[in-house]
């Protein structure tokens, strides 16, 4: 992708020092995640997906960003039994505590990935299809990427300042 404004930095995230000058701007979004498969473990995927995220936003907080809107999960919450959800939660409350100005938390759903390799996703968003024809489920529609995309752009610019959290059921209509 180019752009005037745009400056692609290359990294290793666990050694943010040499770059970490350059993590400023206005707004920091924080879409982060992985798979545990692809993780390979609980710990790896706690690591990208808690530790990285978190060290990442604390040093644009600490460079003067002062919004942020952060990509959780939906039924993210510290009770919950699913590893997952549980570490997302944790995220969203630690990036709390670093108290930028105005913090967006998303919790969509399914994602309609274009390319996706994950066969669980697919068959998972067959069968809400399948539901949500029948006029059903209608609040767990699978999202496009690019439509969520285009909800987390817009959030910044419409919301005021403090903590909002974006559920599932109200993304499309945001």
């Amino acid at each position: 992708m180019t752009h005037p404004k745009l400056i692609q930095i290359i990294t290793d995230f666990d050694e943010l020092g040499p770059i970490s000058g350059q993590i400023s701007g206005d707004i920091l979004f924080s879409c982060l995640g992985t798979t545990l498969k692809a993780a390979g473990s609980k710990k790896n995927q706690r690591h990208i997906d808690y530790e990285i995220s978190l060290k990442f936003a604390a040093v644009a907080r600490k460079n003067g960003v002062s919004k942020t809107v952060l990509l959780s999960a939906y039924g993210a919450s510290p009770k919950s039994k699913v590893f997952y959800s549980k570490v997302k939660s944790e995220l969203e409350e630690s990036i709390a505590d670093l108290t930028f100005d105005q913090y967006i938390i998303f919790k969509p759903g399914i994602l309609l990935r274009k390319d996706s390799e994950r066969w669980g996703e697919h068959i998972a968003v067959f069968i809400l299809n399948a539901i949500n024809s029948l006029g059903l489920l209608r609040k767990f529609k699978p999202l496009p990427t690019h439509t969520l995309a285009e909800k987390l752009a817009k959030a910044p610019k419409i919301l005021d300042a403090g903590r909002h959290v974006i559920q599932l059921e109200k993304i499309i209509g945001f």
